[in-house]
């Protein structure tokens, strides 16, 4: 899946940017990571997110079954 088809118009994004973007907080954010399920890259301290990753991660998400809500 292409970053565009996500709205992501950037070559990566900070964690804060990627936290405003996401409905999800900082702790599922790195539990996710940790997970290999959102792959991260570091620039010096800096941890950056490659819209290409982000697209996956969103691509890779489950569709929600029977109108139930998905738990991530």
């Amino acid at each position: 899946m292409q970053p565009q088809n996500f709205n992501l118009n950037k070559p990566a994004y900070s964690v804060n940017e990627l936290l405003g973007m996401l409905p999800i907080g900082r702790t599922k954010l790195y539990e996710k990571i940790r997970n290999g399920e959102l792959k991260a890259t570091k620039l010096g301290k800096k941890t950056l997110f490659l819209a290409q990753s982000v697209a996956d991660f969103l691509a890779s998400l489950p569709p929600m079954q029977n109108g139930g809500t998905h738990v991530a």
